[in-house]
């Protein structure tokens, strides 16, 4: 988003929320942030490492195909959907 965006939405959000939705707003954006940066690359050995062990377990008929994992997905998506968030 450009400066502007963030700007406008900004201000919009300081006159549209209450104090309290704006600290709960702030807590849940701080607590993201250090998520984000308290994250480690993959190393290239780490990356390989994987890849063989996931070629392993497909040719050994292990795990699961496309179709599966995107079926449970779109499950798991619809049942976060229909879950009402709490008021703040």
């Amino acid at each position: 988003m450009s400066n502007a965006t963030l700007t406008s939405l900004l201000e919009y959000l300081t006159g549209a929320l209450t104090t309290d939705n704006k600290q709960w707003l702030a807590d849940h954006l701080y607590q993201q942030v250090r998520e984000i940066k308290s994250m480690v690359p993959y190393t290239m050995e780490e990356i390989n490492s994987r890849i063989d062990q996931a070629e392993r377990e497909s040719a050994a008929g292990l795990g699961q195909d496309s179709e599966e994992m995107f079926r449970e997905m779109e499950e798991e998506f619809i049942h976060e959907e229909m879950e009402v968030p709490e008021a703040v």
